[in-house]
């Protein structure tokens, strides 16, 4: 038999180049590229009564990212880059190294069958490691008693069941500006990761003295991040995105398809007219939206482009996802303020299986993170860098209006253009703060730079 040498060299190439072309999509899937890696960074936190933050020894962000053909493997420990606490509902804990790796699908898929509820504990992962909660807090209501009962509640009981408490509302007071909170040490957000402080209308007065910052800073003008992932691994997105499904009709809001109940009893599911067992009357003490059965789904909103489906995600295109695919978003009302389901859920649209593991058990290549991700080609425009007040007195604040991917040298110049005083922005952050009180009056210019060398300057002026 004769052997073809160029036939056998050109099925050589096409396989090595198959090989190559399934290693470079994979490359390119965000849930690898995506994750905000970071190996020297430390976190930090607050105790009641210090606005000074403590430099914690665990690291900040994730550590590492491995994948294979199916999966990505997430190693972090679970602590922001943005300053932790205080707690002030009584919380004694702190973030606290989970040591954990999170395992997600590269090709997440529809679950075409019964639908998996969200439940207590993590339902997915932020891309700095932080862990996602959903809409509970473990507390509701016991009939028998007139009381809530359960969760972070001593002592210890448990409740019904059925009339089940917000933590949005119900643990305001124990979230820190970032609004987060620790279960044991898994520090979490149940909500958008932007600073209370940040909102349109504040309705916490945490950030007055323990001053942090969130993962990212809502922009109404631009299509929000990509911030996160759920356990059924499709992407988690903040508060703004295309109006359309296609990428077109502009930058909107997503809007939730919940609405509050027009109740003023509790004894009935919005989903039947049969009784359960009663929650408390509506009142001053227990408003419509303390508990999560107050809302109701309305399929009508959610044929609307800019209103999400009954998971709080929908199919549309996205700056990542060019070709489409179903998302979650972070949704918040006109003034930012948190909005129920507020992530995901009540629950997932797809096979929920991402999940914690102990180690990795087939073989994976480990993905390095390229330099210069972030607002290298942003950085130069005025609208993604805020700087305020100005003029200013005893305060400068720097703002990234997006999400910061890598670190960024900040440095304040007096008029000659000697160094005042030189700050980081922290991958993963948004915000840092220059104390301008023992300043002389006078123009002063702020200048960042990023790992590339490109720099945006501003002048602002000191007068007190």
């Amino acid at each position: 038999m004769k052997i073809n040498i160029s036939t056998i060299h050109k099925n050589i190439f096409t396989a090595a180049l198959l090989i190559f072309s399934v290693q470079a999509f994979t490359q390119t899937n965000p849930a690898i590229t995506s994750w905000l890696q970071n190996t020297s960074i430390k976190g930090r936190h607050y105790v009641s009564g210090n606005s000074t933050p403590i430099t914690d020894t665990y690291t900040a962000n994730v550590q590492s990212v491995q994948y294979s053909s199916n999966f990505s493997y997430v190693s972090t420990q679970g602590i922001p880059t943005y300053v932790t606490g205080p707690f002030l509902d009584g919380n004694p804990n702190q973030a606290g190294n989970q040591n954990a790796i999170f395992k997600f699908p590269l090709n997440p898929v529809q679950n075409t069958g019964t639908l998996a509820s969200t439940t207590g504990g993590n339902i997915g992962v932020f891309i700095n490691g932080v862990a996602l909660f959903d809409y509970r807090d473990g507390v509701s209501w016991k009939n028998s008693t007139s009381s809530l009962c359960g969760g972070p509640i001593q002592p210890p009981c448990m409740g019904d069941g059925v009339w089940n408490r917000d933590a949005i509302v119900g643990e305001r007071l124990g979230f820190d500006c970032s609004k987060g909170h620790p279960a044991g040490t898994n520090y979490h957000h149940h909500q958008s990761p932007s600073a209370f402080k940040l909102d349109l209308n504040v309705i916490s007065t945490v950030c007055n003295l323990y001053d942090a910052d969130g993962l990212y800073a809502i922009d109404s003008t631009v299509h929000s991040p990509l911030i996160g992932f759920a356990y059924d691994g499709f992407p988690i997105y903040g508060a703004y995105g295309f109006k359309n499904v296609d990428g077109t009709g502009g930058i909107v809001r997503m809007k939730s398809s919940f609405t509050l109940r027009n109740i003023t009893t509790r004894t009935t599911y919005y989903t039947s007219t049969a009784t359960v067992t009663p929650g408390p009357a509506v009142s001053t003490t227990y408003p419509l939206g303390y508990f999560r059965e107050d809302y109701q789904y309305n399929a009508t909103s959610a044929a609307t482009p800019d209103y999400l489906d009954i998971h709080n995600g929908r199919f549309c295109v996205t700056p990542e996802y060019p070709n489409g695919i179903y998302c979650y978003f972070a949704t918040v009302t006109s003034n930012w303020n948190s909005a129920y389901p507020y992530v995901v859920g009540p629950t997932f649209y797809g096979t929920k299986v991402a999940t914690k593991v102990t180690s990795i058990t087939e073989a994976t290549t480990t993905y390095t993170q390229s330099s210069a991700t972030g607002l290298a080609n942003t950085v130069l425009n005025d609208i993604k860098v805020n700087i305020f007040p100005n003029p200013a007195s005893d305060l400068i604040a720097v703002q990234i209006n997006d999400l910061v991917k890598e670190n960024y040298d900040v440095i304040l110049y007096d008029i000659t253009g000697k160094i005042v005083e030189k700050k980081t922005l922290y991958q993963g952050s948004t915000i840092v703060y220059f104390d301008t009180k023992t300043l002389y009056n006078g123009i002063y210019t702020i200048t960042l730079y990023n790992s590339e060398g490109k720099s945006y300057s501003k002048k602002i002026s000191i007068s007190k």
